[in-house]
């Protein structure tokens, strides 16, 4: 009989977990909380939370980064199946029943809930796609998917015209909410926590799932409604920065050749050369003196 620990890694969460936790506690399965040194009243709240339901707290003295928070709320699980889940994700009712009689029909090793933007629909593009080449990075980096989000390797990427009422074999669901067998996290060993503090250990964990020959599905019954960009909105323009493309050649190295990392390199020096003369215009998201600096920091950290 499949059981399920579900573990919600925070950081500053104090605004969001209520009414994760609240949904989860409707739901037949185990809660652990891992926080990563908050600032604001997370700790608190969960703890008051614990006084009243059966919540289990691992509060850190410092932010080790999701992928470690992660891996140390699954050595303190019972559960057969993980589901890891952010704090901003909240489950709709039967969610995670759903998502537990997908494993045990398909026999996969992850299963992607169906996340739900703040209108009701789909979020798509986001929910799952295909695991990360060298393609659709480097339209990312080079601007097309801004300038063109509808060209081919990009819609091919997000998966943009797949059906998301159909419940489908997928590569890579988001790490938002995904729920892992623990035979197939113990096959690849969870999370690499050298993805600090955030971003591409899903997109590698899902890769080595598949080179290990596991199977991952969307669930579409398994419906979560989910705001999205909780803890990275926190980071800093320069944080967000830097974190986003050193994990980025990160899961590079991990899986690409090396002549696919150096032409990945190169291009991301000239995105941010690109980036640099837009921010002059006045397309960019922080003051110009922070926006410019934030892209040479990224340009000296490739090179």
């Amino acid at each position: 009989m499949l059981r399920c620990s579900a573990i919600v890694v925070t950081y500053n969460s104090a605004a969001a977990i209520g009414p994760c936790l609240e949904a989860l506690t409707r739901e037949d399965c185990d809660i652990i909380v891992v926080d990563n040194a908050s600032q604001d009243d997370t700790v608190r709240r969960v703890e008051e939370f614990v006084a009243w339901h059966p919540v289990r707290l691992i509060a850190n003295e410092q932010n080790r980064g999701f992928g470690t928070a992660v891996n140390q709320g699954v050595r303190e699980a019972g559960g057969n199946v993980f589901l890891i889940l952010n704090p901003d994700a909240i489950a709709e009712p039967g969610a995670v029943a759903a998502l537990l009689r997908c494993i045990d029909a398909t026999h996969a090793g992850t299963v992607g809930g169906a996340l739900r933007e703040d209108n009701g629909g789909p979020a798509r593009g986001f929910a799952f796609r295909r695991v990360a080449t060298l393609a659709p990075l480097l339209c990312e980096v080079l601007l097309l998917n801004q300038l063109w989000p509808g060209n081919p390797v990009n819609r091919r990427y997000r998966c943009l015209d797949a059906d998301y009422s159909q419940q489908q074999q997928v590569e890579q669901p988001a790490g938002a909410c995904l729920a892992v067998a623990r035979e197939a996290w113990d096959s690849i060993g969870g999370f690499d926590e050298q993805f600090f503090p955030v971003w591409f250990e899903d997109v590698d964990l899902c890769k080595r799932l598949l080179d290990h020959g596991a199977k991952i599905f969307y669930c579409p019954a398994a419906r979560f409604r989910h705001s999205g960009a909780h803890s990275v909105g926190q980071l800093s323009f320069r944080d967000q920065q830097v974190f986003w493309y050193s994990n980025m050649l990160r899961y590079a190295r991990k899986h690409f050749s090396n002549g696919q990392i150096l032409i990945l390199r190169l291009a991301i020096i000239k995105g941010m050369l690109l980036r640099s003369v837009a921010a002059l215009f006045g397309a960019r998201q922080a003051p110009l003196a922070e926006t410019i600096a934030a892209y040479w920091a990224v340009v000296r950290n490739v090179c």
